[in-house]
């Protein structure tokens, strides 16, 4: 089968905004390589991301995420799956837009929250579990999110199918504009 894209696709947004269910739909049913950020850089600094944040501090951590990206520009035809934190880093957003489209992914906090409640593997949420919380810190982030993305789609009550229909949909008229 031909590979459906010539460049990666990024997929950014919010945690619990369903990064993870779209790259693996994606990687099943167009035969792409996934690569989960947060699941590489845990495997390579063999500790968990909360015990990364505890140890060595977010900046060291962000740092690792920015080094990721400029790897992954090697390689076409991936779904890189990128941390909630990715795109609020300036220099990140460059290193993106090298390897591809962004996909910005978004849902509403009361959704995030129903999908995050029992994860306990996000630091920045720990012990923040509320809707206003997830708002708050979404509302600080839109800004870099929405300059990030090449386009933009809505997952709340939505299938993985019917989001990476869109997705495919919008790439293909992204290029030919």
């Amino acid at each position: 089968m031909d590979k459906l894209f010539d460049y990666n696709i990024l997929l950014i947004g919010f945690m619990g905004a369903g990064k993870s269910t779209v790259a693996g739909y994606l990687e099943k049913t167009y035969s792409m390589d996934v690569v989960e950020m947060d699941q590489i850089i845990a495997q390579r600094e063999g500790m968990s991301i909360p015990d990364i944040f505890k140890i060595h501090g977010e900046e060291y951590f962000r740092d690792l995420e920015t080094s990721l990206l400029i790897e992954m520009q090697s390689r076409s035809n991936v779904v890189i799956s990128c941390g909630g934190g990715v795109p609020m880093r300036e220099r990140n957003i460059k290193e993106m837009k090298k390897n591809g489209r962004v996909v910005l992914l978004t849902a509403k906090p009361e959704t995030i929250l129903e999908r995050v409640r029992d994860d306990h593997n996000r630091p920045l949420l720990e012990g923040n579990k509320t809707v206003d919380y997830i708002a708050e810190l979404m509302e600080k982030r839109r800004e870099k999110y929405e300059a990030a993305a090449d386009i933009t789609v809505e997952t709340d009550g939505r299938t993985a199918g019917e989001i990476c229909e869109e997705i495919v949909d919008k790439m293909h008229k992204f290029i030919s504009e």
